[in-house]
């Protein structure tokens, strides 16, 4: 997996800190995660250790192996979740090797299954997770603003300003801005 700048966030090292500490508590060795997730010893490492950032696609995989969603993973990271969340709260991260940015609207919070993510890509951008992090995660995806092609069961689906595609996620998805201008929308996401 490709990765990445190094961490400059406080973000950035409470996630590689609960990385670690998600590994130790299942006493998985850094060989064991590799091969659960299929991402590298090395880039495992350097993950955990805080010298690089991960890539969404990492992170991705990481989340497959622990069972949960990467807003499950991210909220750990950050403070508790008020059912309140004003804008200037609203936890963003970037993935700049791949042109994403996400931001948590709506975190995870206990009790209830919903979340809500808004999601910029870059123009060219084009994102792939080759699994789910959770198999059959409900996600409803409205565009906002741009053009957003998706891909989901080997469908792809072309979706401009105002759509809505609803699906369940089984396999590999993959997610590409076409356009010249960035695409932005918004992600219902519902636990199974």
């Amino acid at each position: 997996m490709g990765n990445e700048a190094v961490p400059t966030t406080d973000v950035d090292a409470r996630l590689a800190a609960r990385l670690a500490a998600l590994r130790a508590e299942r006493g998985w060795s850094l060989g064991e995660l590799a091969d659960r997730s299929g991402v590298s010893r090395s880039t495992l490492s350097r993950a955990e250790h805080a010298e690089i950032s991960p890539t969404a696609s990492t992170l991705n995989r990481l989340c497959a192996a622990y069972g949960r969603t990467m807003s499950q993973l991210l909220s750990e990271v950050e403070a508790e979740p008020a059912h309140l969340v004003r804008a200037a709260d609203q936890a963003v991260w970037t993935d700049p090797a791949s042109g994403f940015t996400r931001r948590s609207v709506s975190p995870p919070l206990a009790g209830l299954r919903g979340e809500v993510v808004e999601g910029t890509l870059a123009p060219g951008a084009d994102l792939a997770y080759d699994r789910p992090p959770v198999p059959g995660l409900e996600q409803h995806l409205w565009v906002l603003e741009g053009e957003l092609d998706v891909t989901v069961r080997d469908e792809t689906h072309a979706l401009a300003a105002g759509d809505c595609l609803r699906f369940r996620v089984w396999g590999g998805t993959r997610f590409r801005c076409p356009g010249e201008r960035p695409v932005r929308y918004a992600l219902l996401v519902v636990a199974p």
